[in-house]
């Protein structure tokens, strides 16, 4: 059996469970940033393929506000933050104050730009800290990289720099509420995790996953 094979729903369930708590914390530093209450939460975690990975994020050829980081530490990997562009530019716009900013042509203006580098900062340490509680691993996130451009352009970039690309991705569906009004539709986004090869038995053996010796 394959190691893939032994990730059971179990194993799923508290990769959801580290997500929505990643997703809480989040959703405080930005209640906090923007002075009104977000809500966030995961509803799904998946173990998927490359190009599944790219039909979730609406398609290759798809536009959108891509946060790149690498994770260091005890289990290097690569992390991809998608979010539709309409939905960035709206938190950007309150996060800076100016309505009229947008991510429709560049040249972008620098301080839209910091206010997305720091949203990427929030999500991504918010993510990779509770990953870091409920594994024991020391993880570490690199300085996240901006990009506004297609999906497969975005995640090609950040895996260039690897020799061997990982087969899977582990992809944790985020849905996110400027939740003035509950009844608001959740807006979706995509974190895409794809651990180094060894380290995603790493990952999985401390969740409990038997492994192969």
């Amino acid at each position: 059996m394959g190691f893939i094979e032994k990730i059971s729903s179990i194993h799923l369930d508290i990769l959801k469970e580290i997500g929505n708590i990643g997703a809480g914390h989040a959703a405080t530093a930005l209640s906090k940033l923007l002075n009104k209450k977000i809500d966030m939460k995961v509803p799904n975690v998946q173990i998927v393929s490359f190009d599944e990975m790219m039909n979730m994020a609406g398609g290759a050829e798809n536009v959108v506000a891509g946060v790149f980081l690498r994770i260091e530490g005890e289990a290097p990997g690569s992390m991809f933050f998608v979010l539709p562009v309409e939905q960035a530019t709206s938190f950007i716009r309150e996060m800076i104050g100016d309505e009229s900013f947008s991510l429709e042509s560049p040249p972008y203006s620098e301080i839209g730009l910091s206010a997305l580098q720091e949203l990427g900062n929030i999500l991504s340490g918010s993510y990779l800290s509770s990953l870091s509680d409920f594994t024991n691993l020391s993880l570490y996130p690199s300085v996240p990289a901006l990009s506004i451009d297609m999906v497969g352009a975005i995640i090609s970039y950040g895996l260039i720099e690897l020799s061997h690309v990982s087969d899977y991705a582990i992809v944790i569906d985020t849905a996110l509420n400027e939740d003035e009004d509950e009844s608001a539709e959740y807006v979706k986004g995509h974190f895409f995790l794809l651990p180094d090869p060894d380290s995603f038995q790493i990952i999985f053996k401390s969740l409990g996953v038997p492994h192969n010796d």
